[in-house]
C-alpha cells in the first residue's frame, strides 16, 4: 500500500479543490436536454421556424402564382405536364396546322419530324406560340425546304404537395402559411406576456383595494366573447395581420395576469423582498429585479403553451373567414380550403392538418419539458 506523505513541520497543507456550484437555471437546461421528447420538439420547431423564414424565397414557385392547366392536380414526384397529356395536346396543335408525323417527347422537348411535297412554311410556328403548355417552338428545315424537324420545349413542373383549387403550389402555400402561424403566434404571445406580467405583478405586489379592483376589471374582460371582440375589430379596422394578433394577445393576457399575480402574492413575503424593502429598494426596482424574475419558471411554461392556443385561435379566425386575406394564408385557412375539397382532393386537408399538428405536438412536449425542468421539486 502506497503510504500517504506526512507534511513535514512549515509546510503547507494541501488545500482541497474548489467544488463548482450550479445555478438553478444551468440545473434545469441540463435536465431539459436529457429529455429526449422536448429536445426532438425544439428541433421541430427550429426546423419549421427555418421553412417559414426560408421556405417561400427557395421554393421554386411563388405562393401567389396560377397555374390554370393544373388546377387540383395530385401530390407527385414527376413533372408536370405528363407524357400522356403533352403528346395528345401536341398532336392536336399540329392538326390544326395540318402537320402528319409521331411526336417524341425527350428530357422536356416533344419534337417531331415532317416532310412534305410542297416548301414547308414556318408560319405553321403560330399554332404552337399560342399554346400555354409549349414554349419556344422551332422549325429547323433542310435545304431544300421539303423536311425538316419541329420541336418545342415543355415547362416542366413539380408539385411536390399538389396544387390548391386555384391552381398555386400546396407546398409553398404552406410554407407561407407557417410563417403567419407562427409569427401570429408569437406576437400574440409576447403580447400577452408584456401586458399579463406587468399587469399581474403590479396587482399582486401592492394588494389590498388596488388588486382588488385591478381583478375585477379581470372579471369584466372575461365576461367579453371573444369572437364578438374580434368582430368589432374586423369590422373598424378591417382585416389584417396586426388585428389579429391584436384580438388575441388582447383576450390572453388575462390567465397570465392571474398566473402572475398568485406567484407575486407568494413572493412578496419572502425574506429576500423585505430585506430589499428595509434597504430602501423602490418598489418599481422590486417588482424588475426580484419578482418578475422568481416568476419566470411558470411565466415561460405557459407561454409555449399560449403559443400552441394562439395558433389554434387564428386558424378558428381563418377558418371562420375573419382571418387573413388573400393571397396570403394561414394553417388555418388551408385548412379551411382543404375540407371544402376534402372528396375530390384529400392532399389540400392532409398536409396542412399534419403540419398544424407537428407544431401543436412539439409546442406541447416542449412546454411539458419545461415545466418538469423547471420545477425545483424534481431536482
Amino acid at each position: 500500500m502506497t503510504e500517504m506523505p506526512i507534511p513535514t513541520p512549515g509546510t503547507p497543507s494541501p488545500q482541497p479543490e474548489a467544488i463548482v456550484g450550479r445555478s438553478l437555471w444551468q440545473d434545469a437546461w441540463i435536465r431539459l436536454r436529457r429529455n429526449r421528447a422536448a429536445v426532438a420538439s425544439a428541433l421541430v420547431l427550429a426546423f419549421l421556424g427555418l421553412v417559414g423564414i426560408f421556405g417561400p424565397m427557395l421554393s421554386p414557385h411563388d405562393y401567389t402564382r396560377v397555374y390554370p392547366q393544373f388546377v387540383r392536380a395530385p401530390a407527385s414526384l414527376e413533372p408536370y405536364p405528363r407524357a400522356d397529356v403533352v403528346i395528345p395536346s401536341f398532336e392536336r396543335t399540329m392538326a390544326r396546322a395540318r402537320i402528319e408525323g409521331a411526336p417524341v417527347l425527350e428530357n422536356g422537348t416533344v419534337s417531331v419530324r415532317i416532310e412534305d411535297e410542297d416548301p414547308i412554311d414556318d408560319r405553321i410556328l403560330r399554332y404552337f406560340q399560342r399554346s400555354d403548355l409549349f414554349i419556344n417552338p422551332r422549325l429547323d428545315l433542310a435545304p431544300d425546304g421539303l423536311s425538316g424537324t419541329l420541336s418545342a420545349d415543355v415547362e416542366q413542373l413539380y408539385f411536390l404537395f399538389g396544387t390548391d383549387a386555384v391552381g398555386r403550389d400546396l407546398m409553398s402555400r404552406i410554407f407561407i402559411g407557417v410563417r403567419i402561424s407562427l409569427a401570429i403566434g408569437l406576437l400574440a404571445s409576447a403580447m400577452a406576456l408584456l401586458l399579463g406580467v406587468t399587469y399581474g405583478a403590479i396587482s399582486g405586489y401592492l394588494g389590498g383595494r388596488v388588486d382588488n379592483v385591478m381583478m375585477r376589471i379581470v372579471d369584466v374582460l372575461y365576461s367579453l366573447p371573444f369572437i364578438f371582440f374580434v368582430i368589432l375589430l374586423v369590422v373598424f379596422f378591417g382585416r389584417n395581420l396586426v388585428i389579429i394578433f391584436i384580438a388575441i394577445g388582447a383576450t390572453e393576457w388575462l390567465d397570465m395576469a392571474r398566473i402572475v399575480r398568485g406567484q407575486t402574492l407568494s413572493l412578496k413575503r419572502q425574506e429576500f423582498v423585505q430585506a430589499a424593502e428595509a434597504l430602501g429598494a423602490t418598489r418599481a426596482g422590486i417588482l424588475m429585479r426580484h419578482v418578475v424574475p422568481n416568476t419566470l419558471g411558470p411565466v415561460i411554461v405557459f407561454v409555449t403553451l399560449l403559443v400552441p392556443k394562439a395558433i389554434l385561435l387564428e386558424s378558428l379566425l381563418s377558418f371562420l373567414g375573419l382571418g387573413v386575406q388573400e393571397p396570403l394564408t394561414s394553417l388555418g385557412l388551408l385548412i379551411s380550403e382543404g375540407a371544402a375539397n376534402m372528396r375530390g382532393a384529400p392532399w389540400l386537408l392532409i398536409w396542412p392538418a399534419l403540419t398544424l399538428t407537428a407544431i401543436l405536438f412539439a409546442l406541447n412536449f416542449l412546454g411539458d419539458g419545461l415545466r418538469d425542468s423547471l420545477d425545483p421539486k424534481d431536482r
